[in-house]
């Protein structure tokens, strides 16, 4: 059966889903939190509902190749303090679907998004530096991360936009290009991958998404291939920069849908 006839999809809404899907490659290995563009093309293509569960698979396609590519700049004792909290967040954000519609979803996480963004800018410029990474280990460390853990499951949960949550977490302690790169690789993947059970409960993912998923996948990778190019050709600045943008045109558009 015709993939695009099951979904009731046009020919622009397939070239445009699929542009999605190489932007999510090119946001896993370069550019964390541009994946909220592909989050707003899904949900304007599919139903709002439906689309959190297509564009899952397509988010994991994303987060091996990432995985694959930094494996080895992974920050582990920041990832071990993350998982408990977002483990909380995604059973929160499990409860919330129950119940909210997609206008609260949208709403709230807009909000959060466009919040943080404005913290992390804030406390950068009075900062001048950040610490690095290993302040993860001390108690306010501890304790931001399991805020931004809560949140980041919760919002990832709810409408696959824990990209712009972690990125404000990650560059509030200090990562720098490829630790911050390699520790959302992994912190993603097994965070998707968790996901998948409770997104088939609530029926988000069958059969029918899969198959669109099949037709999306191949699409991911060339993303990720321009992405590992263009990193490389950023410097940390013009990174942190653009990863900020991301997170607050993510914020806008949910806002404004």
């Amino acid at each position: 059966m015709n993939t695009m006839t099951l979904w009731h999809i046009s020919g622009w809404g397939f070239t445009a889903l699929a542009l999605a899907a190489l932007l999510v490659g090119f946001s896993k290995t370069a550019v964390s939190g541009a994946n909220t563009v592909s989050l707003a093309v899904f949900a304007a293509v599919l139903p709002a509902r439906a689309s959190t569960g297509v564009l899952l698979p397509v988010l994991i396609a994303g987060d091996v190749l990432a995985v694959l590519t930094y494996r080895r700049h992974a920050h582990w004792p920041t990832l071990w303090r993350l998982f408990p909290a977002v483990a909380a967040g995604v059973v929160a954000g499990t409860v919330f679907l129950l119940w909210a519609d997609d206008a609260v979803v949208r709403t709230s996480i807009g909000a959060i998004l466009l919040l943080m963004a404005g913290v992390t800018v804030w406390r950068r410029r009075g900062a001048g530096t950040e610490a690095g990474p290993d302040a993860v280990v001390g108690r306010a460390g501890r304790i931001k991360a399991r805020s931004y853990g809560v949140l980041g499951g919760f919002t990832t949960m709810v409408a696959n936009a824990g990209g712009p949550v972690m990125s404000m977490y990650l560059l509030s302690a200090g990562f720098r290009k490829l630790g911050f790169l390699g520790t959302s690789a992994f912190f993603f993947l097994v965070v998707n991958v968790s996901k998948v059970p409770f997104s088939a409960g609530l029926g988000l993912i069958d059969g029918r998404s899969l198959l669109l998923d099949a037709a999306l996948v191949v699409f991911v990778v060339p993303g990720a291939l321009i992405g590992r190019w263009a990193v490389n050709r950023i410097n940390q600045r013009l990174f942190e920069r653009l990863v900020i943008a991301a997170t607050v045109v993510g914020g806008l558009q949910l806002l404004l849908r």
